[in-house]
């Protein structure tokens, strides 16, 4: 086996290079992913499945500023990924969740992450949490959204993945809502490509503007 070298991921960079242009507007980084629902006895929603799968060009970046890179397959070595889970687990004061339930339009709270997992797919890092809710709801009285998105717009969240429906399912129903731009979203996004990375919208929940949905109903 090749010995794994720094100069692996920092050629790969270089590649990433001739095609990406500057990070110098919002969003910065792509990630697609998607919400599944943990639903108990009597259509009661108990918690939230979480996935994100970051973009290659962030999961090289991630992965050379915590010193890792890839093996000479193209893999993750399994130490590595285990240093990954216990760094990742450590969430900023800041989360926002990119996973914001409401019911009837009023926002549902959720419990900090827990069980954090990490792995490669195909050149990607994907990340997979749950969220349960503070108190469990009732789908039977009112439809449950989710919206996937970061407040700030500098990660651009994508709902990539089909939503599954774990446990008391019967006569529930997930739809996606994808977002849907106008005239005015193309406005905004303009002025957004105008800020540095080190800059923030004026909007503090500009990303909700943007985001794909999920709509769960009961009944």
């Amino acid at each position: 086996m090749l010995e794994r070298t720094p100069w692996h991921i920092l050629a790969v960079f270089g590649a990433f290079a001739l095609f990406i242009p500057p990070l110098q507007a919002h969003p910065h980084v792509f990630v697609d992913g998607g919400v599944d629902f943990v639903v108990s006895d009597e259509k009661t929603l108990e918690a939230l499945q979480v996935t994100w799968l970051y973009d290659e060009f962030e999961t090289l970046y991630l992965l050379s500023s915590y010193g890792m890179s890839l093996n000479a397959e193209g893999g993750l070595d399994e130490e590595d990924r285990l240093k990954l889970v216990r760094l990742k687990s450590d969430w900023p004061s800041d989360f926002d969740g990119s996973a914001h339930l409401s019911i009837a339009g009023e926002p549902v709270r959720l419990d900090w992450p827990v069980g954090l997992d990490v792995h490669l797919i195909n050149g990607r890092l994907q990340l997979t949490f749950s969220r349960h809710l503070e108190t469990p709801i009732n789908l039977n009285r009112s439809p449950a959204e989710v919206a996937f998105y970061e407040s700030t717009y500098f990660f651009a969240f994508k709902v990539a993945n089909l939503p599954q429906l774990i446990g008391d399912i019967d006569n529930c129903t997930a739809q996606v809502i994808p977002f849907d731009p106008d005239a005015k979203d193309t406005a905004l996004q303009a002025v957004l490509a105008k800020l540095s990375r080190e800059e923030t919208p004026s909007n503090q929940n500009v990303g909700a503007l943007f985001a794909d949905r999920i709509m769960v109903q009961c009944g």
